[in-house]
């Protein structure tokens, strides 16, 4: 038995709107709901009608015919407490644009290095190659692990 979805349009009074087109096949790519019970209930009546998702990703694989839950894929919502907060959880559009120019190399040494730089050439605590004789933790770094810190979850932080 096979259930065909269609759109029955009519111009003329004689069908009374219900039968004129019947020929004008309209597969729903969405689906309703209890087209999608009947599709999951009975896959081998409709194997050819494709379901669109609108963009909403699966939160599971289908593995031996059996739907299996990934519970990595199941996005969690995290929301601040905003109790006692004087802010408000919004920004007006009346609000004025901010400009900023774009964070350089240049700004993040100037922001870290810079004043430990000065201080250790001031106090004579320079090698003759112009590396610091006691250098600082973030100077003892490799570079791979300088790398790793900085893609570290909330490394961009301050």
């Amino acid at each position: 038995m096979f259930h065909i979805i269609r759109r029955c349009i009519s111009t003329t009074h004689s069908t009374c709107g219900k039968h004129n087109f019947r020929k004008f096949l309209l597969y729903n790519k969405r689906g309703t709901r209890i087209f999608k019970k009947l599709r999951a209930a009975k896959p081998e009546l409709y194997p050819d009608i494709p379901i669109d998702k609108r963009g909403v990703r699966d939160t599971g694989v289908v593995c031996d015919g059996q739907y299996v839950e990934i519970p990595e894929k199941i996005p969690e919502i995290i929301v601040p407490n905003l109790e006692g907060c004087k802010f408000k959880p919004y920004v007006s559009y009346r609000a004025p644009d901010v400009f900023q120019s774009e964070f350089t190399s240049q700004d993040l040494f100037n922001a870290i290095y810079s004043q430990k730089v000065i201080d250790d050439f001031k106090g004579g605590k320079l090698n003759e190659d112009g590396s610091p004789i006691e250098p600082s933790e973030a100077e003892k770094l490799s570079p791979e692990e300088a790398w790793l810190r900085a893609r570290k979850t909330g490394s961009d932080m301050f």
